[in-house]
């Protein structure tokens, strides 16, 4: 019995030895097909991926592969015939069949353009490399492709003996995707299998070898390759949290010779500039002599740029690449004139279907601006189910684009709300807040504040009520109180004082009031929270104490747990 195990094994080894057919696939080879171009991503095969074309020694990816795998954000305008690629620091602008591409506005050579396959754009890929941290190699004998990201560690495995294998699977049993692999053959290691490396040829086979046949070293770290794009840290002031209003401009700017010095003002943000029609033409109201009066009292300049919340018009020119680029060039002109600090983005009223197409203007414009050196910060309102005013803003994705969110933490009974009530309670204004938090984060957060609130008009017109109500600001409810001397209520659910009197049998009037006690209460929500600042709508609208409010709990106060024991 021994002696007929002894010849069985003797003769499955030669067998196994001779290559026979007792384990064929223990031999077999996998084979690149030469017909076309094989994509490889690090560790893997893109086999379900358009494959990419070669032209002119230049390889060419459909955009679906690189919206996977390199720029998920990459934006295809079909009407245009424009690619456009968009980093912290980058704008890349190629348009299909032309020999020269456009970074941050300015001209760059191609090799090669992009090109239409099938109605698809294929784009040089190699112009991507330095934006988005990626490594491009070429093996022309087997017609591969290889994608690695930079930001990734190199690990590598010198093979130690002669014929090794690399395996498709961590087996012994497993067929060979690349024989003969000789001693001081360098293999990418990607992962630890047990006693297996899964390691990448130089030729792109992918599969797995024995640790015992390979030494492994570092080449490069993660840390030490990336090399990030974002071009500074966002602008803080020197003291505190920032302290923001806007200066709301109708017909003519404000007499600067009548303005007053504001303490603990960082920033102001004039709404100067509007887009006015589909064809991107921007409404300029600046006005040098007041940003020359800012910056003699120490205050930045923020340009705000609105949309006139007209829907139509924001759909016009968000969605042509030509009118977006249009509407960039004069905004940068006029802030380089104006010698403005920052811009701040104001577009209301927004279908929902332009959702993306508003994150993509800002992905745009965003690094345009930040090579100028300003700050750049949108408005935003609290989350609600109102698909124009509030669905309309992907404010995760905005956060990531810009240096600020300013929340339009008001507005909780507007101008045309059915029932009376207040413009932010205190509650709604934190539990608001709250919600916003999940999507952006709190050092980018500016708290918008109210420095008005409405005069409610309840009237008894055939049986019912009718409600109607006028903006007005803390002067004006100053006014009001002397003249009607109606009984002060304070209101601990809303955090404001309250008032109600009549006129007539029929008529009632309302107002949650806006002023020191209620302001106090809601920037508090600025170090309850941590957030980067408050920001007021508008300038000229508060009364002269409110400033001395915001300076001790933005500059003064260093922390929630001050305020709170100042307010116990």
């Amino acid at each position: 019995m021994k002696k007929y195990i002894l010849v069985m094994a003797a003769a499955f080894a030669v067998a196994l030895a001779a290559g026979l057919l007792i384990f064929p696939q223990l031999w077999t080879t996998i084979q690149y097909t030469p017909d076309k171009v094989h994509l490889v991503i690090e560790d893997g095969i893109a086999e379900d991926e358009d494959s990419p074309i070669m032209e002119n020694g230049q390889l060419l990816f459909p955009i679906d592969t690189i919206k996977k795998f390199v720029d998920p954000n990459v934006h295809w305008d079909e009407e245009a015939g424009k690619v456009v690629f968009t980093t912290r620091d980058k704008v890349l602008i190629m348009k299909t069949g032309k020999l020269t591409a456009m970074v941050n506005a300015r001209p760059v050579d191609l090799n090669i353009p992009v090109r239409l396959v099938n109605n698809k754009p294929y784009i040089p890929i190699q112009m991507l490399d330095s934006m988005f941290g990626i490594e491009l190699q070429w093996i022309e004998h087997n017609n591969v492709a290889i994608l690695d990201y930079v930001k990734n560690t190199v690990k590598i495995a010198v093979a130690q003996k002669n014929n090794r294998l690399v395996r498709m699977k961590p087996s012994l049993w497993s067929p060979a995707v690349r024989k003969n692999i000789d001693k001081g053959e360098t293999l990418r290691v990607f992962g630890e299998y047990g006693k297996w490396y899964k390691v990448r040829s130089r030729e792109g086979f992918i599969g797995y070898i024995e640790k015992k046949h390979v030494k492994t070293d570092i080449i490069a770290s993660g840390a030490e390759a990336v090399k990030p794009s974002y071009v500074g840290a966002p602008w803080k002031p020197k003291q505190g949290k920032i302290n923001m209003t806007w200066e709301y401009v109708g017909n003519k700017n404000p007499d600067t010779s009548k303005l007053k010095g504001i303490s603990g003002l960082d920033v102001v943000s004039p709404t100067w500039f509007n887009i006015t029609d589909k064809k991107g033409n921007v409404v300029n109201k600046a006005d040098i002599g007041y940003v020359k009066w800012a910056h003699k009292n120490g205050y930045k300049v923020w340009g705000l740029v609105g949309n006139g919340s007209d829907p139509d018009i924001t759909n016009g020119f968000l969605n042509n690449t030509d009118i977006r680029e249009k509407i960039y060039q004069q905004l940068l002109i006029y802030a380089e004139l104006y010698e403005l600090d920052g811009i701040n983005i104001d577009f209301e009223n927004i279908y929902l279907k332009d959702r993306g197409m508003l994150t993509q203007f800002m992905r745009e414009l965003t690094p345009l601006l930040k090579e100028q050196g300003l700050v750049v910060s949108m408005d935003v309102t609290f989350r609600s189910s109102s698909e124009n005013w509030s669905m309309c803003y992907d404010r995760k994705a905005l956060s990531e684009i810009v240096d600020y969110i300013a929340v339009m933490a008001y507005d909780q009974h507007w101008a045309s709300s059915p029932e009376a009530g207040s413009v932010a309670e205190m509650g709604w204004v934190e539990n608001g807040i709250k919600r916003i938090l999940e999507e952006v984060p709190n050092d980018k957060v500016l708290l918008g504040l109210p420095f008005y609130t409405r005069v409610w008009k309840e009237e008894l017109v055939d049986g019912r009520i009718k409600v109607s109500s006028t903006a007005v600001s803390m002067g004006s409810v100053e006014k009001i109180l002397s003249e009607k001397k109606p009984e002060i209520i304070w209101k601990e659910e809303s955090g404001q004082h309250y008032v109600e009197y009549k006129e007539g049998r029929n008529t009632t009037y309302k107002i949650w009031i806006e002023d020191d006690k209620s302001i106090n209460l809601k920037s508090s929500l600025v170090h309850k929270y941590d957030l980067a600042g408050a920001a007021s709508w508008r300038r000229g609208f508060e009364s002269d104490s409110i400033w001395v409010v915001l300076q001790d709990n933005l500059k003064v106060k260093q922390n929630y747990a001050q305020w709170a024991g100042a307010n116990s």
